[in-house]
Protein backbone atom coordinates (compact mmCIF):
# COMPACT_ATOMS: atom_id res chain seq x y z
CA UNK A 1 0.00 0.00 0.00
CA UNK A 2 1.22 3.76 -1.15
CA UNK A 3 -0.17 5.75 2.23
CA UNK A 4 -0.40 9.59 1.77
CA UNK A 5 -1.00 11.71 4.78
CA UNK A 6 -3.07 14.99 4.11
CA UNK A 7 -2.25 17.55 6.98
CA UNK A 8 0.79 18.65 9.12
CA UNK A 9 -0.39 19.05 12.61
CA UNK A 10 0.31 16.71 15.77
CA UNK A 11 -2.01 13.89 15.00
CA UNK A 12 -0.88 14.08 11.39
CA UNK A 13 2.93 13.91 12.49
CA UNK A 14 1.82 11.13 14.97
CA UNK A 15 0.43 9.00 11.87
CA UNK A 16 3.37 9.92 9.89
CA UNK A 17 6.21 8.57 12.77
CA UNK A 18 3.73 5.83 12.89
CA UNK A 19 4.29 4.60 9.30
CA UNK A 20 7.78 5.59 8.85
CA UNK A 21 8.76 3.50 11.86
CA UNK A 22 7.34 0.55 10.37
CA UNK A 23 9.25 1.28 7.10
CA UNK A 24 6.33 2.57 4.98
CA UNK A 25 7.15 5.32 2.42
CA UNK A 26 4.52 7.47 2.52
CA UNK A 27 3.33 10.65 0.78
CA UNK A 28 2.94 13.83 2.85
CA UNK A 29 1.06 16.60 2.08
CA UNK A 30 2.10 20.05 4.34
CA UNK A 31 0.86 23.40 3.30
CA UNK A 32 3.53 25.40 4.28
CA UNK A 33 6.78 25.10 1.93
CA UNK A 34 9.15 26.51 5.14
CA UNK A 35 8.00 23.31 7.03
CA UNK A 36 8.66 20.93 4.15
CA UNK A 37 12.05 22.45 4.50
CA UNK A 38 12.65 22.42 7.70
CA UNK A 39 11.77 18.66 8.03
CA UNK A 40 14.02 17.38 5.37
CA UNK A 41 16.56 19.70 6.83
CA UNK A 42 16.50 18.79 10.38
CA UNK A 43 14.33 15.60 10.00
CA UNK A 44 11.59 16.93 12.34
CA UNK A 45 8.22 19.10 12.13
CA UNK A 46 9.27 22.17 14.02
CA UNK A 47 5.65 23.28 14.77
CA UNK A 48 3.97 19.71 16.26
CA UNK A 49 6.19 16.97 18.14
CA UNK A 50 9.25 18.18 17.72
CA UNK A 51 11.24 15.38 19.50
CA UNK A 52 9.94 12.53 16.79
CA UNK A 53 12.40 12.29 14.24
CA UNK A 54 12.24 10.66 10.31
CA UNK A 55 14.24 8.87 8.12
CA UNK A 56 13.82 11.02 5.37
CA UNK A 57 14.62 8.89 2.71
CA UNK A 58 10.74 7.21 3.47
CA UNK A 59 9.25 11.04 3.15
CA UNK A 60 7.93 12.45 -0.26
CA UNK A 61 6.57 15.87 0.78
CA UNK A 62 4.16 18.10 -1.45
CA UNK A 63 2.06 21.20 -0.63
CA UNK A 64 0.15 20.58 -3.60
CA UNK A 65 -2.42 18.46 -2.26
CA UNK A 66 -3.76 17.27 -5.78
CA UNK A 67 -0.23 15.16 -6.59
CA UNK A 68 -0.23 13.57 -2.84
CA UNK A 69 -3.95 12.52 -3.63
CA UNK A 70 -2.86 11.18 -6.90
CA UNK A 71 0.52 9.47 -5.92
CA UNK A 72 -1.19 7.34 -3.41
CA UNK A 73 -3.52 4.27 -3.09
CA UNK A 74 -4.44 5.16 0.81
CA UNK A 75 -4.91 8.72 2.02
CA UNK A 76 -4.79 9.05 6.00
CA UNK A 77 -7.20 12.66 6.32
CA UNK A 78 -5.90 14.07 9.33
CA UNK A 79 -6.75 17.81 8.94
CA UNK A 80 -8.97 19.04 11.45
CA UNK A 81 -12.65 19.30 10.64
CA UNK A 82 -13.17 22.50 10.48
CA UNK A 83 -10.71 22.92 7.63
CA UNK A 84 -11.68 20.04 5.43
CA UNK A 85 -13.38 21.73 3.29
CA UNK A 86 -11.28 24.53 2.58
CA UNK A 87 -8.55 22.36 1.75
CA UNK A 88 -10.49 20.01 -1.00
CA UNK A 89 -12.17 23.41 -2.49
CA UNK A 90 -10.27 22.96 -5.82
CA UNK A 91 -9.72 19.25 -5.95
CA UNK A 92 -12.17 17.42 -8.93
CA UNK A 93 -15.01 15.08 -7.58
CA UNK A 94 -12.69 12.65 -9.41
CA UNK A 95 -9.93 12.85 -6.93
CA UNK A 96 -10.50 9.97 -4.95
CA UNK A 97 -11.53 7.56 -7.79
CA UNK A 98 -10.24 4.10 -6.39
CA UNK A 99 -8.56 5.25 -3.28
CA UNK A 100 -8.86 4.05 -0.13
CA UNK A 101 -9.90 6.84 2.76
CA UNK A 102 -9.06 6.66 6.26
CA UNK A 103 -10.47 9.43 8.33
CA UNK A 104 -8.36 10.25 11.34
CA UNK A 105 -10.56 13.46 12.29
CA UNK A 106 -12.57 13.71 15.59
CA UNK A 107 -15.05 16.29 14.40
CA UNK A 108 -18.12 17.12 12.39
CA UNK A 109 -17.03 19.20 9.22
CA UNK A 110 -19.12 22.79 10.60
CA UNK A 111 -20.39 24.52 7.79
CA UNK A 112 -22.27 21.61 6.17
CA UNK A 113 -22.80 19.39 9.70
CA UNK A 114 -21.53 16.53 7.95
CA UNK A 115 -19.14 13.56 9.14
CA UNK A 116 -16.67 12.96 6.91
CA UNK A 117 -18.04 9.97 5.10
CA UNK A 118 -20.80 12.04 4.56
CA UNK A 119 -19.45 14.79 2.86
CA UNK A 120 -16.97 12.92 0.89
CA UNK A 121 -19.64 10.81 -0.57
CA UNK A 122 -21.67 13.59 -1.53
CA UNK A 123 -18.64 15.78 -2.95
CA UNK A 124 -16.04 13.01 -3.96
CA UNK A 125 -18.57 9.38 -4.60
CA UNK A 126 -16.24 7.81 -1.84
CA UNK A 127 -18.69 4.68 -0.98
CA UNK A 128 -18.85 3.27 2.81
CA UNK A 129 -17.00 0.48 1.47
CA UNK A 130 -14.07 2.26 0.66
CA UNK A 131 -13.74 4.33 3.99
CA UNK A 132 -11.81 3.53 7.06
CA UNK A 133 -11.54 5.38 10.36
CA UNK A 134 -8.44 5.71 12.64
CA UNK A 135 -9.26 7.04 16.44
CA UNK A 136 -7.91 6.62 20.11
CA UNK A 137 -7.31 6.40 22.60
CA UNK A 138 -4.47 7.70 21.75
CA UNK A 139 -2.39 11.21 22.41
CA UNK A 140 0.11 12.10 19.91
CA UNK A 141 2.29 13.55 22.25
CA UNK A 142 2.78 9.55 23.98
CA UNK A 143 3.01 8.26 20.47
CA UNK A 144 6.18 10.85 19.78
CA UNK A 145 7.46 9.40 23.02
CA UNK A 146 6.34 5.85 22.07
CA UNK A 147 4.29 4.95 25.14
CA UNK A 148 2.03 2.34 24.75
CA UNK A 149 -1.12 3.47 23.49
CA UNK A 150 -3.88 1.57 21.16
CA UNK A 151 -5.59 2.12 18.25
CA UNK A 152 -9.00 1.04 16.69
CA UNK A 153 -9.68 0.58 12.96
CA UNK A 154 -13.40 0.84 11.88
CA UNK A 155 -14.85 -0.57 8.52
CA UNK A 156 -17.18 -2.31 6.89
CA UNK A 157 -14.96 -4.18 4.81
CA UNK A 158 -13.05 -6.37 7.83
CA UNK A 159 -10.28 -7.66 5.80
CA UNK A 160 -9.47 -4.90 4.37
CA UNK A 161 -9.71 -3.02 8.13
CA UNK A 162 -7.16 -5.20 9.56
CA UNK A 163 -4.37 -5.24 6.61
CA UNK A 164 -4.50 -1.75 6.38
CA UNK A 165 -4.26 -1.31 10.70
CA UNK A 166 -1.24 -3.85 10.51
CA UNK A 167 0.65 -1.09 8.65
CA UNK A 168 0.36 0.50 11.86
CA UNK A 169 1.15 -1.98 14.34
CA UNK A 170 4.44 -1.06 16.55
CA UNK A 171 6.24 -2.26 19.43
CA UNK A 172 4.90 0.74 21.17
CA UNK A 173 1.05 0.99 19.05
CA UNK A 174 -1.50 -2.03 19.67
CA UNK A 175 -4.22 -2.08 16.72
CA UNK A 176 -8.10 -3.02 17.20
CA UNK A 177 -10.33 -4.03 14.36
CA UNK A 178 -14.00 -2.34 14.70
CA UNK A 179 -16.87 -2.72 12.36
CA UNK A 180 -18.66 0.45 13.84
CA UNK A 181 -17.67 3.11 11.39
CA UNK A 182 -20.72 5.76 12.04
CA UNK A 183 -20.57 4.78 15.96
CA UNK A 184 -16.78 5.49 16.46
CA UNK A 185 -17.34 8.94 14.22
CA UNK A 186 -19.78 10.01 17.08
CA UNK A 187 -18.52 8.99 19.86
CA UNK A 188 -14.93 11.38 18.90
CA UNK A 189 -17.00 13.93 18.34
CA UNK A 190 -18.68 13.83 21.76
CA UNK A 191 -15.70 12.79 23.90
CA UNK A 192 -14.14 16.20 22.85
CA UNK A 193 -17.53 17.77 24.03
CA UNK A 194 -17.16 16.09 27.18
CA UNK A 195 -13.73 16.84 27.45
CA UNK A 196 -14.24 20.27 26.93
CA UNK A 197 -16.70 19.87 29.87
CA UNK A 198 -14.70 18.45 32.15
CA UNK A 199 -11.70 21.29 31.53
CA UNK A 200 -14.79 23.40 32.77
CA UNK A 201 -15.23 22.28 35.98
CA UNK A 202 -11.93 21.41 36.77
CA UNK A 203 -11.54 25.59 35.93
CA UNK A 204 -14.37 26.03 38.44
CA UNK A 205 -12.48 24.18 41.05
CA UNK A 206 -14.83 20.88 40.88
CA UNK A 207 -13.38 18.25 42.60
CA UNK A 208 -12.03 14.57 41.74
CA UNK A 209 -15.37 12.62 42.70
CA UNK A 210 -17.59 15.46 41.18
CA UNK A 211 -16.07 14.73 37.91
CA UNK A 212 -16.12 10.78 38.28
CA UNK A 213 -19.93 11.01 38.46
CA UNK A 214 -19.82 13.47 35.58
CA UNK A 215 -17.89 11.68 33.06
CA UNK A 216 -19.97 8.07 34.44
CA UNK A 217 -23.25 10.44 33.48
CA UNK A 218 -21.54 11.60 30.12
CA UNK A 219 -20.72 7.90 29.04
CA UNK A 220 -24.42 6.76 29.43
CA UNK A 221 -25.32 9.96 27.44
CA UNK A 222 -23.34 9.28 24.77
CA UNK A 223 -23.97 5.56 24.80
CA UNK A 224 -28.09 6.98 24.70
CA UNK A 225 -27.32 8.65 21.42
CA UNK A 226 -25.06 6.12 19.67
CA UNK A 227 -27.82 3.71 20.08
CA UNK A 228 -29.94 5.69 18.42
CA UNK A 229 -27.89 6.71 15.46
CA UNK A 230 -26.40 3.29 14.26
CA UNK A 231 -29.73 1.01 15.61
CA UNK A 232 -30.31 -2.60 17.63
CA UNK A 233 -28.52 -4.42 14.63
CA UNK A 234 -24.85 -2.61 15.14
CA UNK A 235 -25.22 -1.19 18.71
CA UNK A 236 -25.90 -5.17 19.97
CA UNK A 237 -22.43 -5.95 18.79
CA UNK A 238 -21.38 -3.55 20.72
CA UNK A 239 -19.23 -3.15 23.61
CA UNK A 240 -19.35 0.48 24.34
CA UNK A 241 -16.74 0.20 27.56
CA UNK A 242 -14.18 -0.80 24.97
CA UNK A 243 -11.02 1.81 24.50
CA UNK A 244 -12.78 3.29 21.28
CA UNK A 245 -15.49 4.62 23.55
CA UNK A 246 -15.01 4.48 27.08
CA UNK A 247 -11.17 4.80 27.01
CA UNK A 248 -11.18 7.60 24.59
CA UNK A 249 -13.72 9.28 26.70
CA UNK A 250 -11.86 8.92 29.31
CA UNK A 251 -8.59 10.05 28.49
CA UNK A 252 -9.72 12.89 26.95
CA UNK A 253 -11.58 14.18 29.86
CA UNK A 254 -8.47 13.12 32.45
CA UNK A 255 -5.31 13.84 30.41
CA UNK A 256 -3.12 17.20 30.51
CA UNK A 257 -2.19 16.39 26.82
CA UNK A 258 -6.08 16.93 25.93
CA UNK A 259 -6.48 20.41 23.85
CA UNK A 260 -10.32 20.37 25.10
CA UNK A 261 -9.51 19.53 28.69
CA UNK A 262 -7.21 22.67 28.34
CA UNK A 263 -9.37 24.67 26.25
CA UNK A 264 -12.47 24.25 29.16
CA UNK A 265 -10.24 24.73 31.55
CA UNK A 266 -9.70 28.39 30.52
CA UNK A 267 -12.98 28.94 29.96
CA UNK A 268 -14.23 27.51 34.11
CA UNK A 269 -10.85 30.15 34.94
CA UNK A 270 -12.84 32.76 33.60
CA UNK A 271 -11.17 33.42 29.95
CA UNK A 272 -13.72 34.29 27.12
CA UNK A 273 -14.30 31.84 24.13
CA UNK A 274 -11.88 34.10 21.75
CA UNK A 275 -9.05 34.58 24.48
CA UNK A 276 -9.10 30.74 25.40
CA UNK A 277 -8.10 30.46 20.96
CA UNK A 278 -6.08 32.90 20.84
CA UNK A 279 -3.66 31.23 24.00
CA UNK A 280 -4.16 27.64 22.84
CA UNK A 281 -3.06 27.98 19.49
CA UNK A 282 -4.83 25.03 18.39
CA UNK A 283 -8.16 23.41 16.94
CA UNK A 284 -9.99 22.41 20.30
CA UNK A 285 -12.73 20.24 17.95
CA UNK A 286 -15.45 20.25 21.34
CA UNK A 287 -15.49 24.11 19.88
CA UNK A 288 -17.31 23.48 17.19
CA UNK A 289 -18.86 19.93 17.87
CA UNK A 290 -20.86 21.09 20.62
CA UNK A 291 -22.76 23.19 17.92
CA UNK A 292 -22.98 20.41 15.40
CA UNK A 293 -24.15 17.91 17.66
CA UNK A 294 -26.88 20.02 18.85
CA UNK A 295 -27.91 20.68 15.49
CA UNK A 296 -27.82 16.87 14.84
CA UNK A 297 -29.43 15.69 17.74
CA UNK A 298 -32.65 17.92 17.47
CA UNK A 299 -33.21 15.19 14.57
CA UNK A 300 -32.04 12.35 16.62
CA UNK A 301 -34.13 13.07 20.14
CA UNK A 302 -31.78 11.81 22.33
CA UNK A 303 -31.66 13.23 25.70
CA UNK A 304 -28.86 15.02 26.13
CA UNK A 305 -28.63 17.26 28.98
CA UNK A 306 -24.92 17.37 29.47
CA UNK A 307 -23.95 18.19 25.72
CA UNK A 308 -26.67 20.65 25.23
CA UNK A 309 -25.51 22.42 28.79
CA UNK A 310 -21.92 22.57 26.95
CA UNK A 311 -23.24 23.96 24.18
CA UNK A 312 -24.89 26.93 25.63
CA UNK A 313 -22.16 28.00 27.80
CA UNK A 314 -19.87 28.51 24.21
CA UNK A 315 -22.63 29.47 21.97
CA UNK A 316 -25.36 31.23 23.85
CA UNK A 317 -23.31 32.49 26.51
CA UNK A 318 -24.25 30.85 29.69
CA UNK A 319 -22.13 31.76 32.73
CA UNK A 320 -20.00 28.58 33.31
CA UNK A 321 -20.77 28.45 36.88
CA UNK A 322 -25.00 28.60 36.01
CA UNK A 323 -24.57 26.15 33.46
CA UNK A 324 -22.69 23.59 35.73
CA UNK A 325 -25.22 24.28 38.58
CA UNK A 326 -27.71 22.78 36.02
CA UNK A 327 -25.64 20.01 35.77
CA UNK A 328 -25.75 18.93 39.00
CA UNK A 329 -28.96 19.02 39.11
CA UNK A 330 -29.53 16.05 36.61
CA UNK A 331 -25.91 13.70 37.37
CA UNK A 332 -27.25 10.34 38.59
Amino acid sequence: MQFGILGSGSWATALAKILTDNNNKINWWIRNTGTITQILQRRHNPHYLSSAYFNTSLLTLQNDIAEVIDASDVLVIAIPSAFVESAFENLPADSFEGKKVISAIKGILPSCNQLLNDYMHDRFKVEIAAYFTVLGPCHAEEVASEKLSYLTFSGVDEDMTKRIGAHFHTEYLNTVVNHDVIGVQYAAVLKNIYALGAGIAHGLEYGDNFLSVYIANAADEMVSFLKKVVGNEVCNQVNYASSVYLGDLLVTCYSLYSRNRTFGNMLGKGYSVRSAQLELNMVAEGYNASKCMFKTNQSVGANMPIAKTIYQILWEHVPAEEGFRRIEEILL
